[in-house]
This record gives structure tokens, sequence and C-alpha cells, in this order.
């Protein structure tokens, strides 16, 4: 007794069914050749087209990744030493290569999904199935995992878009809020990054509300410098040109001091002193380093010249008390607040106000 398959009527499509058809006169021989040849061969077309499509498709994205990967730093830094240090610095190419890779490696996993979830359903119609169910139902799922994982789904994307407008990577020191230091991974849901005690933190990306990056593209050392009100401002302002300058000049520094020096002046009057701004645009992540070393040359050369860093003074008013008691030797010298009182840093406050009457300064 002859297999039969269930009849089924060839559609103007399936050539290769009609046509066998038409030479046996055979119903059956029809369905079989359909079955066995025409529909394997049209899944095999479609996967052979998927995977063409899909190689076509990362190479073009590797290109795109390459030429990130190789970019420039920003037009406003091509002048002077910035353009050149940046350009060859380990820890930006580093950057640029490892934001590429990462968005490389979504991108292909992306293209991958799409182009196969699409001749997957290519190849289910092909076996006679209505596809429309299916789609349907996709679209049911997508909803029900998009209200149920809303968080996942923000954390997600946060995180592409995080990498896509490069905010931050892997070296730089950020703060991120609550938690501030080195990111040490940069992930599609988390960010793990190390602070300065060593702790790890775990930061998802949703939950990131803003982002401070304190070493993307280049940083500034800003250093305000007390003085005392006695010395002669412009004298200072030129000591301090010329110690800054002498560090950018150093060679130990060439490659982490983009530009001159500035020294932009007074910047504030406090009770105690004048304090003076200057500032040195650097290389990421060595502001510390170079303003760690200008203090100490600042300090060495202030103490060349015998030029004074005030230290914090007090005005103390001592009163005395009905008795006639001292306000040194009487009743009140061991009382909290009197004379028996130490405060200020060694230095004698002066006043040119006249004493309340009943008081003694001190």
């Amino acid at each position: 007794m002859a297999l039969s398959l269930p009849a089924a009527s060839c559609t103007e499509e399936e050539r290769l069914c009609t046509l066998v058809g038409e030479v046996t006169g055979s119903d059956t021989a029809a369905d079989w050749v359909n079955l066995v040849v025409a529909k394997p061969a049209a899944i095999l077309g479609l996967l052979v087209v998927g995977f063409v499509v899909r190689w076509l498709l990362h190479r073009l994205i590797d290109r795109i990744t390459t030429q990130a990967a190789e970019g420039t730093v920003p037009g406003v830094l091509q002048r002077g030493k910035a353009h050149k240090v940046l350009e060859s610095s380990a820890p930006a190419m580093q950057r640029r290569q490892q934001r590429a890779r990462t968005m490389g490696s979504l991108l292909k996993s992306i293209t991958t999904g799409v182009v196969f979830t699409v001749i997957g359903f290519m190849a289910i119609s092909e076996l006679g199935y209505d596809i429309a169910p299916l789609i349907a139902s996709a679209g049911i799922l997508g909803i029900a995992l998009g209200f149920g994982a809303q968080s996942l789904v923000a954390d997600f994307l946060s995180g592409v878009f995080m990498i896509l407008e490069d905010q931050y990577g892997v070296g730089d020191v950020v703060d991120l809020g609550e938690a501030v230091g080195s990111v040490e991974a940069v992930g599609l849901r988390v960010t793990r990054l190390r602070d300065v005690n060593g702790t790890v933190w775990y930061v998802r990306n949703g939950e990131i509300m803003r982002v401070g990056n304190q070493s993307q593209n280049w940083a500034r050392t800003v250093l305000d410098i007390p003085v005392a009100y006695g010395e002669d401002l412009a004298r200072i302002r030129r000591v301090l040109g010329e110690t800054a300058h002498t560090l950018y000049e150093d060679p130990d520094y060439a490659g982490d001091i983009l530009e001159q020096p500035e020294v932009w002046g007074v910047e504030r009057w406090d009770t105690d002193a004048v304090v003076v701004r200057v500032v040195l645009k650097t290389a990421p992540l060595k502001q510390w380093e170079v303003a760690r070393e200008l203090r100490e040359r600042i300090k060495d050369r202030f103490d060349e010249l015998s030029i004074e860093i005030p230290l914090p003074q007090r005005v103390i008013w001592i009163r005395n008390d009905d008795t006639g008691g001292s306000a040194f030797g009487g009743p009140q010298a061991d009382a909290p607040g009197t004379a028996g009182e130490q405060t200020g840093s060694g230095q004698q406050a002066q006043r040119a106000d006249e004493g309340r009457p009943g008081d003694t300064r001190a």
C-alpha cells in the first residue's frame, strides 16, 4: 500500500509542484515534490540570504566602528600640545577602542537578532502556516515584558545611550551622585566604579540622573593661593606665573600640561588673606598630580622670597568682673573663655579700634 500525504493544491508561486502535477497527472507526486524538494529549497535559500545580509551588515558595522576607534580629538583642542598629547595618549586610544568595540558588539547582536527573526517568520510562512497570530503574539509578549521589566528596559536603554554618547568610559573619574570614583566597567545594565577608599560601587544605568566626568578630553588644575594683605599683588602674580611656567617647561611634565599656565588674579577676599587663582590645562586624570607638584613649588618659592602665607587670625575679648579681679591673675583666670584659653595658630591678632571700657584684649 503506497504512502499518501494530505492533498494540497499547488499555488501559482509553487511552479515545481504544478509542473510535476501536469507531467505525472498525480496530486500525490506533486505534493511529495512540493514538501520534500520545493519547500526545503526555499527555506535553504532564505537561510543563505539571511547569512549574506548578516555578513554585509557586520562588515558595515566593523568599518564604522574602526573609523570611530581612530577618531580625532575635538576641534577646540586641535591647537597647541593638546592635539598631539591626546592623539598619542594610550588611555585615549584605549577609551575609543573600548567604546567602539562595545557599540560594535551591541549593533551586531541587534542586527543578527532582527535578520534571523525575519527569516524565521518567512520560513514558517513558507511551510504554509499563517504567521499573523505569531506576529500578534510577539507583540503582546513584547508589551508584557515592557510592563513587567520596566526597570530592566530603562537600564538597558540608558546604557545604550551612555555608550553611544560617550558620556564616560573605563578609566574615567566620574561623579554619579552618591558614588564618585574611577570607572572599572561599563555595561548595558550597570556601571561599576571604585572610589578613593577602594569601595566598589555598582550603579544601575537607569538610576543615573546626571554624570560629572572629571577626565574627558582634558582637565584643569585650579589652585587658590592665599597671600597676606600687605603683599604686592603685582609681584605675587609675577611669581605665580613664573613658577607655573617653570613647571610647564619641565620635561617630566611635558605630556601632562597642555597649554601655557594662566594667573587669573584675585579670586576673593577672605578674612585673613587675599586669594589669587592660578590655573593649568592638563591631560585627563593628571590635574591632581600637577596640582600637588605646583603647590610644593609655590611654597618653596614663597619661602625663598619671604612672601607670607597668612595663618588664621582671631581676636579674643576677656571682660573683667565687677569684683575687680584681674583678667590674667584674678578669679576668672582659669574660667573657660577667659585668659586661660589659647586660640589661633600662633599669630597675635592686632586691631586698630579702641577697646571697650572694662575689657582686655588678648
